[in-house]
Parts: C-alpha cells; sequence; structure tokens
C-alpha cells in the first residue's frame, strides 16, 4: 500500500514518523494515527487468526464497532482501529483466542473522576453539532463527546460537494468543511466542553455516563438531559467469503483514503448502489484506485441519479439486477463473483462473472446506534436522538435534525420555546428519496455560453439557482420545493460558477464556434493528467463515450476546488457531453471465465464467533429457537462486538429458517457500549491523564 500524496482535494497528511514493531518486524507509521491505519499502510491486512479452521481476518468498519481488527498491542488484546499509534509499540497478530497477561501488582487507587453539565450530547457528528449549538444559545452547559480526533462525524470522510440549500445546510460546500466550520462554531461557546478521542461506555439509572478518555482514564458525567447522535453502523451480507480480509464496509474504506490519506486497495468492487457506494466509487477514484463496477439487486440505482451518472461518466459500470455470489482468496479478497437475479431475487448461476480485485465494499444500508436512546428512556430520562442514530438520512437533514433535537431538549429541561416549524418542513424536503425523472431542457446553441443541466431527477438540492448572477436557472415548479429540478431561462454571463458549485456535476456551459465545432465547459474533480491541446475521451450523461475532445484551457475554481475544462467538440455532441471518462475499459473487465464456489449456507453471519448461516437455520429448526438469547448457546453475539454486526442480520436467517421475526424476543444488550480496561475503571494513579 501508499501513502495518498497527490490528492485533488485532500491535503497530504503530515505528522511524526515513529518506529513500531509488528510480529518483531519494524515498520513506520504516523504518531497518533489508529494502529490499524499504520499496518495497512505497510501493507498488512491480516490481523488475526480466528481459532475456527484458522481463518484470517482483517478490518471491516473502521469505527469500534466490530472487532475484526483485535491485534495485541503490548501484550494486551485491542481493536486496532480505535488505538492510536505510540512510539515503540509492540503489535502482534492475534492467534486464537489472547492469554490473559500477569498482572500481580498491588492495586493503588486515585480520587474517582466525576463532573456535571446540563445536557451531555453524545456523538459529534452534523446532528450532535447543531444540538450542541443549539443548547448553547439556550445558555445550557453542554459536554459534548465524541470518539475521533477531530469533530465532524462522517463528515470528516466527505470530499464532495453537499446538495441541499445553500442557505439553509451549506449546499455546494464539502462535507470536510462543513464539519470544520461547525466544529469552530461549537468551540466559540464558553459553556460548552468538547471530549473528543473519547467514548460514552455506559448510561446509568441515576443520570451518569461513563467516559473512557484517551483510551486510558474512566470518568463520571452527571446530566439532567442527554441527545443521543451517534450515528449509525454499516450493515454486512452473509456470502461465502464474506469474512475474508478486503471484505470492507465501505465507512471504512472511506475513513483509510480521506481521513488517514493510505490508498488501500488496487481495485475495488462495491456491492450497493446507495449512496454510500456511489460516493465510496467516487472516492476511490480520487484517490487513484480502480473501481471494476458496482452491483445492486434491486432494478434500478438506490441513490441519486446524479451520483450514479457521474460515477458511470467516471468509466465505471453499474450492475442492477445483480448480487454478490463469492468472494475468493487464500488469505485475502482476490476475486469476486456477481450474477443476475430472477424475480425472486435468486442467483441466475449461469450469468456469473469474477472480476479480478483486491478489495470488497459492501454498502447495503445502515442501522442506527441508538441503545442508549433506549437505555435512557427505559430510566425515563429527558432524552432525544438526532441524525441517523434517529433515522437514516443525508448528512444535510442530520443537521436540521441536530437543531430540532437542541430545541426539543431546550424545552423538555424547561424553556419556553417553540421549533420553528420550517426547521421540521426543511427537515423532511432534505429526507426525500429520489423522485421523477424528466425529459432534459432542450438547448439550442448560439455563439455565446449557455448552460447545458444534466440533472433531471427530482432531489432536494437548488445551489445553481443561488449563485447565477443573472437569476437566469429557476426550478421549474412541479411540487413547488427545493426537489423541483432546476432549468435555464435568460442570459448566460459564462461565468463558469454554476459549474463550479453543482454537487452532482450535472451542469456544463456550451457555445458555438461555427458549423462543425462548439466550445464546451465541464467540472473536473481530479488532478488533470492532460494539458492543453490534449485530446481527451468525452461522455454523455450516462457515460457512453461520444469523442475525444481537444482541451483549450484548464483552470480552477479555487472556491469550490473544481477543476473548469474548457475543449472544442463536435457541434453534434456538444449538448450532450457531460462528463469526461478517468479510467480506462480494462480496470472493469470481468475474467474470461467465472470463477466461484456457491454455497450459500457457508456465509458468516457472526464473525467474532465464526457462526454460519446455515449453523444458525439449523439450529433454529431443531431448538425451536424463538428469542436472539439462545442464540448464544452455539456462540452467536458472545463476541467482542457485542452482537453490533451479526445483530442486523438475524431477521434474515431466522426468516429463512421459517420463523416470523415478529415472534422473536431480541437479543440482551452489553451493558457497556466499548471495552474499557479494569485500570481506567478503578482509576489507577499510575494512569496519568490531562484533567
Amino acid at each position: 500500500m501508499e501513502r495518498i500524496h497527490n490528492h485533488p482535494i485532500l491535503e497530504e497528511k503530515t505528522g511524526k514518523k515513529v518506529k513500531f514493531y509488528f510480529d518483531d518486524q519494524e515498520y513506520y507509521g504516523i504518531e497518533g494515527e489508529p494502529v490499524s491505519t499504520a499496518l495497512i499502510a505497510n501493507d498488512i491486512e491480516i490481523f488475526s487468526i480466528h481459532r475456527k479452521a484458522d481463518s484470517p481476518k482483517g478490518i471491516f468498519c473502521a469505527n469500534g464497532q466490530c472487532s475484526n481488527c483485535t491485534v495485541i498491542i503490548d501484550g494486551i488484546p485491542k481493536k486496532s482501529c480505535i488505538t492510536p499509534l505510540e512510539k515503540g509499540m509492540h503489535v502482534q497478530t492475534l492467534k486464537h483466542l489472547p492469554e490473559l497477561p500477569p498482572d500481580d501488582h498491588r492495586l493503588d487507587f486515585s480520587e474517582k473522576k466525576e463532573f456535571s453539565c446540563d445536557v451531555l450530547v453524545v456523538g459529534g457528528g452534523p446532528s450532535g453539532l447543531n444540538a450542541t449549538i443549539e443548547l448553547a444559545k439556550q445558555g445550557f452547559s453542554v459536554t459534548l463527546v465524541d470518539d475521533k480526533e477531530a469533530l465532524g462525524g462522517k463528515l470528516v470522510l466527505q470530499t464532495h460537494k453537499f446538495f441541499g440549500s445553500i442557505k439553509d445546510c451549506y449546499a455546494g460546500t464539502r462535507g470536510i468543511d462543513i464539519g470544520k466550520k461547525l466544529a469552530q462554531q461549537v468551540r466559540e461557546f464558553d459553556n460548552v466542553r468538547v471530549c473528543t478521542n473519547s467514548s460514552v461506555v455506559g448510561i446509568f439509572e441515576d443520570k451518569k455516563a461513563g467516559i473512557f478518555k484517551n483510551n486510558k482514564s474512566y470518568y463520571l458525567i452527571n446530566f439532567k438531559g442527554l441527545v443521543v447522535s451517534t450515528g449509525a453502523r454499516e450493515k454486512s451480507l452473509v456470502f461465502k467469503g464474506n469474512d475474508l480480509p478486503g471484505v470492507y464496509g465501505a465507512g471504512a474504506f472511506q475513513t483509510l483514503v480521506n481521513r488517514d490519506m493510505v490508498q488501500s486497495s488496487q481495485r475495488i468492487f462495491i456491492v450497493g448502489s446507495g449512496n454510500v457506494g456511489l460516493i465510496a466509487a467516487y472516492h476511490a477514484l480520487q484517490a487513484g484506485i480502480e473501481v471494476a463496477g458496482i452491483c445492486d439487486i434491486l432494478d434500478d440505482v438506490s441513490g441519486y441519479k446524479v451520483h450514479a451518472d457521474k460515477i458511470r461518466r467516471m468509466g465505471v459500470p453499474i450492475y442492477l439486477n445483480h448480487t454478490i455470489i463469492s468472494a475468493n482468496g487464500k488469505e485475502k479478497v482476490e476475486k469476486v463473483t456477481i450474477a443476475k437475479v430472477n424475480d425472486n431475487y435468486q442467483p441466475l448461476l449461469d450469468t456469473a462473472k469474477t472480476f479480478s480485485v483486491d478489495t470488497l465494499l459492501i454498502a447495503v444500508g445502515l442501522s442506527p446506534v441508538d441503545e442508549f436512546y433506549d437505555k435512557a428512556s427505559q430510566f425515563d430520562f429527558p432524552v432525544v436522538k438526532a441524525g441517523d442514530a434517529s433515522e437514516i438520512a443525508e448528512a444535510s437533514s442530520a443537521m436540521f435534525g441536530g437543531r430540532i433535537a437542541g430545541l426539543e431538549m431546550s424545552r423538555k429541561l424547561g424553556k419556553d420555546i417553540e421549533v420553528d416549524e420550517s426547521y421540521n418542513q426543511k427537515a423532511e424536503i432534505l429526507k426525500s428519496e429520489p423522485g421523477d425523472v424528466y425529459p432534459r431542457q432542450k438547448i439550442h446553441l448560439k455563439n455565446s455560453f449557455q448552460p447545458i443541466i444534466h440533472c433531471v431527477e427530482e432531489i432536494p438540492c437548488n445551489p445553481c439557482t443561488s449563485v447565477c448572477p443573472n437569476n437566469a436557472i429557476d426550478l421549474v415548479e412541479n411540487k413547488g420545493d427545493l426537489t423541483d429540478v432546476p432549468e435555464f431561462h435568460g442570459e448566460c454571463s459564462g461565468c463558469t460558477l454554476c459549474v463550479a458549485v453543482c454537487p452532482g456535476l450535472a451542469i456544463t456551459l456550451a457555445k458555438k464556434i461555427n458549423k462543425k465545432y462548439a466550445e464546451v465547459v465541464l467540472p473536473h474533480e481530479f488532478v488533470p493528467d492532460f494539458e492543453e491541446g490534449d485530446k481527451i475521451a468525452m461522455t454523455d450523461r450516462d457515460g457512453h463515450y461520444l469523442e475525444k475532445g481537444e482541451v483549450l484551457q484548464i483552470r480552477q475554481n479555487r472556491k469550490y476546488q473544481t477543476w473548469i475544462i474548457n475543449a472544442r467538440v463536435s457541434l453534434e455532441n456538444a449538448t450532450e457531453i457531460a462528463g469526461i471518462r478517468i479510467q480506462e475499459q480494462e480496470a472493469t473487465q470481468p475474467l474470461d471465465k467465472a470463477e466461484f464456489e456457491y454455497i450459500p449456507d457457508d456465509g458468516i453471519v457472526c464473525q467474532c464467533e465464526m457462526v454460519s448461516a446455515g449453523e444458525i437455520v439449523d439450529y433454529i429448526k431443531s431448538h425451536r429457537v424463538r428469542d436472539v438469547n439462545q442464540l448464544k448457546q452455539i456462540r452467536v453475539g458472545m463476541g467482542a462486538c457485542g452482537g453490533n454486526t451479526c445483530s442486523t442480520l438475524l431477521p434474515r436467517i431466522f426468516q429463512k429458517a421459517g420463523v416470523d421475526w415478529e415472534e422473536v424476543q431480541q437479543g440482551t444488550k452489553r451493558p457497556l457500549d466499548r471495552e474499557v480496561p479494569m485500570f481506567a475503571i478503578i482509576n489507577e494513579k499510575a494512569v496519568e491523564d490531562d484533567e
């Protein structure tokens, strides 16, 4: 693997280079980065060897939610994705079960650490940040706790420009920049205490929360109200090879390439055509990684059409009505096989295609992380939840959800305020699923530039109407809200602002040069690997190759960090050209012959304990299981992830066993959300802290 040194949006990651050891070999990483990142940057992808069949295990979530990345660090088993790298660390592959380390020193207790606040906000993503701002404005003392080094949640990973409106949710601004803006606003309040690199690990009946700070210190926080904005965890899938190193959640991949700046793969395949999967493909291309394709079991793209269109324009095929059959490889992913499905979503094996890739991304949805909300509700605390913890939606909607949550908590704690009804209305609009698709506006070229708008699907987005200095772009009134599609009416000054601001890269400019040629202006979010005078491949909106255009001018809009490319093309294709192809078709070709073994019951459901779908179905049938806790007899949900990964798969497993999920008693939740070492809980004096 390599560090990413040349990215079109992100700056190269810098930091102190430190030496560490893995299996007694000397390596180097960046101090403070996750141990898992340092390992992957050094081409180490196998973190543990499971006791069942000596199966290799690698990273999956990169968010502390699963246990796949557990290694032995200085003699202690730890999740490497949430453990910062330190100079001289000795890291070892976890082989089978870890040994209990010898520890016979006398306990030396220190005073219990405890402090208080009016409101505890758990999670510093877009909803948590906005909730904190609203609460701080109302005069409450707020403690905001987040387990990452930087505030922003998933905004830290989002290099693309946001949809929505400029006025309400920073549309046209990249997620990474929105995160910085919101974090700065939070830190300007004197009544807000920010605890980063800290995890809320438990909510207790006496209105206290346990906090594990900097992987070494344990605190208690007394609070009056609780805001749960803990985000979501990624769902997995059951298929043969789903436990191989190289099978990532899409969020883990984005964490590696966008936050940690590690080129974790050479070629990837993606399962899932929602916005997460589509954006992951775009992030991969920006990081210099080939994308062999995307597949989805449905007959239409799940995410925004403009996202899918731009991915196709880059040269990435999307296979609809296809499912993943298997991932294959000796110790890690080497190949993946997909196949078409019939009307009952069963795979048609004679249509199988195998691709040579080193990474498979799973982007099939998210599950809310809302256990703290359930626990607080059980204890009858004043509690609200926001963002993905409340409802899975776009981050623009989460920002409004955070505002609403902050105001609702203010009211629960006695403030006489009303939530602006427009907030709820805007939040609902921003949650909108893709709507109707309309024919594209017909444009007759003139000798002056005019915009060609390739955005034809109803989605909540309008920055192009806001930046046009001539007010020449309006939303066509079909539904009468933010989801209406834009059209051009009036005069164009050729300023290119609409081209630069569009989150979907769905606006170009064009003008007639003569009877044979035209000039087009296109957005480009890659470091140009061409020069003026070169001829580059141009595609239409759907990614079909049209012609090679001659590059006339290359410049950058620094405000929107978007390259603006002028090119001379044929007059015939000028209004159809929508993008520049990024990767050659060779990167997306399947092997000449499909290579796979289809044994669906072999797919692993419980990754921690390596329990397969077939084993669970057999146990449910033979023991008439109607309580998830009964599955602990065969170790399901008993691993280090606390059942976070397998729990989302169990409804389908029970269904496969002929049991209605509504009749099944849910499993008992673990008392602590994250592992905390005993030395921290008992507050040993040997533990240094900065409080």
